[in-house]
């Protein structure tokens, strides 16, 4: 019997993915290819000076400018406001630029922290993507920092990229690597004992933090409180298929640090049952059923402002634990049409990548089995008390930060991180609070704090720079920009990052953007690809 090349495809995509959530062997992404040798970005110089931007920083403090700000060997060494919006800057009030150094006039424009997703993926060969289209979608958006929740190319893998992002040899964010619980285990991790031990040489490879799935209690106790104890970050998807014995609490009192997406929270506000209502012709690895029942569990946690649900809030509030809600990555459950059709897929996504998207029975995010009305107002719903939970959280000193989870469900690497920022926005939370999310909120939440996150003097030289201001409109922020009618009635788009400067590189960001599309542009050709009907026969 023939196996057709699309069965072939749908088979390695059902490897990759569902390595993820632990139903597979481990290391199923296989290792894309590396980042070539950095030609991109000028600098690093000895100084760097940036003239008379507007500041947005990342503390909640409002827009301040004029500002210049002074960067010596990659730190922050002067931020100093130099005049009033309007009115002409006196040369005597600026920084000096000493021999050999640069000066970048941003006058204008708004200067903000380089952007921190606390929850990306480095791309897969089932996708077809390389480690370059991934990192230059990123840097073109703005994101300087990211941490890579399961190191899904293997941990040796990230930690050499890790090292020569480190150093400027290539192309790309400042990477943390987090190992999925477990990988590279040669027998089943069982005992106690083990997962101590497994953590313990987590630590010695170097890993930044674990991110876990979901164990029996006693092999999540152990493995947290002895991570805890190494000083290690860490990071939690609740799986279903362990939620019942181990919710959100549970994970937090043993020292969990960050709970990604939201599975596991809903449980722990459970107060009138103990499992969620599963029909009863249910089965985990129908995954229709699996994310569109998912759809309902908000509505059967305890309801906002009750007992039970600011007991849980307050308890996870003390023990200063981060949300990484990834809001994006489900917003095709409740608009299936917007993800698929969103305009930056024809130029920036590659036919393999939407290949990978497409609907499939065998393989995780691809549950479009018969995807309609009544799921996706569900799934509005759900948003709904999801959104309030994530506002009343932040409002209470809670640290929400901005992760995407970029490489499925059609959520595109880079682009979807000013859609996360606008799903905040539409939670309740102010523009400012929306980039204190991206910015401070993702450098605590790694432990990064006393390096990236606020443009202050002692930090290291990580901005965005662009030309229209993004707490008017986040579609600015967007690789596409935003659509403006003008002056005299003619369309044209404005935004997009103009600048990411990266340990006091800087890039140009719309370039790292048109290597992309370059790149699509390529791979179309060879098989004369079209965005028409794609993944979809007869």
């Amino acid at each position: 019997m023939k196996v057709s090349i699309r069965s072939k495809k749908k088979a390695l995509k059902q490897i990759l993915l569902l390595s993820i959530c632990l139903i597979v062997a481990q290391n199923s992404f296989g290792q894309i290819a590396k980042a070539p040798e950095r030609a991109e970005g000028e600098g690093p110089w000895n100084q760097l000076i940036i003239r008379g931007a507007t500041m947005i920083n990342g503390t909640l403090a409002p827009p301040q400018g004029p500002v210049d700000i002074v960067v010596e060997n990659n730190v922050i060494t002067d931020v100093r406001v130099v005049g009033y919006p309007g009115v002409p800057i006196d040369p005597k009030r600026r920084p000096v630029l000493k021999p050999g150094g640069k000066e970048l006039d941003a006058e204008g424009m708004y200067i903000l922290p380089g952007f921190v997703d606390t929850h990306a993926h480095i791309g897969g060969n089932s996708q077809g993507t390389t480690a370059e289209y991934v990192f230059k979608l990123w840097m073109g958006h703005g994101v300087t920092t990211i941490a890579d929740p399961g190191c899904g190319n293997g941990l040796d893998w990230v930690l050499d990229e890790k090292k020569k992002s480190a150093a400027n040899k290539i192309t790309a964010p400042r990477i943390r690597a987090f190992t999925r619980f477990g990988a590279n285990s040669s027998t089943t991790i069982a005992t106690p004992e083990q997962a101590r031990e497994w953590v313990r040489q987590n630590a010695k490879n170097g890993a930044d933090g674990i991110k876990f799935f979901g164990s029996p209690p006693e092999i999540m106790q152990a493995a947290l409180e002895e991570n805890k104890k190494l000083g290690l970050r860490s990071k939690m998807h609740h799986s279903q298929t362990y939620v019942g014995g181990w919710n959100v609490l549970n994970s937090a009192r043993a020292g969990l640090t960050s709970m990604e997406h939201w599975y596991g929270l809903p449980e722990a506000l459970f107060d009138d049952r103990t499992v969620q209502n599963y029909s009863l012709d249910y089965n985990y690895q129908n995954e229709q059923d699996r994310f569109g029942e998912a759809g309902l569990l908000w509505e059967q946690a305890a309801k906002p402002y009750s007992k039970k649900w600011n007991e849980v809030m307050d308890e996870l509030l003390s023990l200063d634990f981060s949300l990484s809600p990834t809001m994006v990555i489900y917003e095709a459950n409740r608009d299936l049409d917007r993800a698929r059709r969103a305009e930056w897929h024809e130029e920036y996504t590659l036919p393999t990548l939407w290949e990978f998207y497409s609907p499939s029975r065998q393989s995780h995010g691809s549950y479009w089995h018969y995807w309609g009305t009544e799921q996706e107002i569900n799934w509005k719903k759900n948003y709904e008390l999801w959104m309030t939970f994530l506002n009343e959280y932040k409002n209470r000193g809670g640290r929400v930060t901005v992760g995407t989870d970029a490489g499925f469900i059609y959520e595109l690497y880079g682009f979807a991180y000013p859609r996360e920022m606008e799903l905040l926005r539409e939670a309740g939370f102010h523009p400012l609070e929306v980039i204190k999310a991206a910015t401070l909120n993702g450098a605590e939440s790694l432990g990064m704090e006393d390096k990236i996150g606020t443009i202050n003097v002692g930090k290291l030289a990580d901005f965005v720079i662009l030309e229209e201001n993004p707490l008017e409109n986040f579609k600015t922020l967007y690789g596409t920009g935003a659509i403006k009618l003008q002056e005299d009635n003619t369309v044209t788009r404005v935004g997009g990052v103009k600048y990411t400067i990266k340990d006091g590189i800087i890039y140009d960001a719309k370039k790292l953007l048109e290597d992309v599309r370059e790149m699509v542009k390529k791979e179309k050709e060879k098989t004369n690809y079209k965005f028409l009907q794609p993944g979809i026969k007869g």
